[in-house]
């Protein structure tokens, strides 16, 4: 997928059948000469491609789509992305996100069809995703930042400061109502899903912690989902090495614990918003 291939197109360029390629994916025993010709298609390492060790990806579909198969084997999670998990946005806010991601194009970039292909690859697997997580339910610890929380009420859903004061505007409303459908999550937890506010500057990358049956696998990513958001440029990496998993889940655990939960959580993000209203008036006036 992050070659923008199809596996038609890879299973002809490596001279195999589509049969033999779907086999390989679902883990069957590859020749050794047909796994150095595929990670020379792909551009990636032999490692990468068998998981054995540290997985990077300069392609934000590749990495959601990687980051889709395995929340769909996991049985708890703890996400951090900036400004807030998906997990805890409204139904309506994939739909959003892509109005954001399409204007935050530069107006001059060349290919904009592939960027726009490339942002609907995207969206469409966070739509997966949220379906999958329906379905199959893994425990989700969600960490959201106060200090980001503040800063997207100010902004707004927005994926450039081109925009008229009216818009802008419009945008700050967006932003509101996706903290208030958070407040509603947190005072009536879903069984599995539970959100702690942190007042206090979360890391610049996004992490995601996943527990497997054999397995903890941690997420690092550079790419953002909340205001601003970007999938173009960055390197995001996976691995299941033992140091960076126990490095990032005392990381996790810390926070979790200074972390506002419950309706505790939702008063703090209800004070965030108040304070946000005396500015509100001012920008209508």
């Amino acid at each position: 997928m992050g070659a923008n291939l199809s596996p038609e197109q890879v299973a002809d360029r490596l001279g195999i059948s589509r049969a033999a390629l779907y086999k390989y994916e679902k883990g069957g025993v590859i020749k050794l000469e047909t796994l150095e010709r595929l990670s020379q298609l792909l551009g990636v390492s032999a490692t990468s491609l068998l998981g054995s060790g540290a997985e990077y990806f300069a392609n934000a579909v590749s990495f959601f789509e990687r980051m889709r198969q395995l929340e769909a084997e996991s049985d708890r999670v703890i996400t951090y992305f900036e400004s807030f998990s998906l997990l805890v946005t409204s139904p309506t806010y994939t739909k959003q996100l892509r109005q954001m991601l399409t204007e935050g194009l530069p107006p001059d970039l060349d290919d904009r069809e592939s960027a726009l292909a490339e942002i609907d690859q995207v969206i469409r697997i966070l739509e997966e995703r949220r379906v999958e997580f329906g379905r199959h339910h893994p425990s989700v610890l969600s960490l959201v930042g106060a200090t980001q929380i503040r800063r997207l009420l100010r902004s707004g859903l927005i994926g450039t400061y081109r925009l008229s004061a009216a818009e802008q505007e419009r945008r700050r409303q967006q932003a509101r109502a996706q903290v208030e459908s958070m407040i509603a999550l947190m005072e009536h937890e879903p069984i599995g899903v539970q959100t702690g506010i942190v007042e206090e500057s979360l890391p610049n990358q996004s992490f995601q912690i996943l527990w497997q049956r054999d397995n903890t696998i941690v997420a690092v990513s550079p790419f953002r989902l909340g205001e601003l958001p970007n999938i173009r440029l960055g390197v995001a990496s996976i691995t299941a090495a033992e140091e960076p998993a126990a490095l990032y889940q005392a990381v996790a655990n810390e926070l979790w614990r200074r972390a506002h939960k419950g309706p505790r959580g939702a008063d703090l993000l209800r004070k965030i918003l108040a304070e946000d209203v005396p500015r509100l008036r001012s920008a209508r006036k």
